[in-house]
């Protein structure tokens, strides 16, 4: 199991980042959140499966349709297990 802080930069707000995100976590049965930063970019905080983990990686590098993903970075922090569900934050 993984818990990995991600910051993507780009055009990454407005295009539906968050929504995204969020489906995706879901699908791939990840807890955690995203959210907007006030500098413009998106940044999330995943836990879950080291495979989902990586495979939520390689989709935040492309994002939705409409983003421009222009660098990600990644932080693995020691896995918690205490995040329940995946939610979108708001300032």
């Amino acid at each position: 199991m993984k818990r990995m802080r991600v910051k993507i930069s780009g055009r990454v707000q407005g295009v539906f980042f968050r929504a995204e995100t969020e489906r995706m976590a879901i699908s791939l049965n990840l807890t955690g959140w995203v959210r907007n930063m006030e500098n413009g970019d998106v940044e999330a905080l995943f836990e879950g499966d080291d495979k989902d983990i990586e495979r939520m990686l390689i989709w935040c590098h492309n994002g939705p349709p409409h983003a421009r993903v222009d660098r990600v970075e990644t932080e693995e922090q020691p896995y918690s297990g205490d995040l329940r569900g995946f939610s979108v934050l708001y300032w």
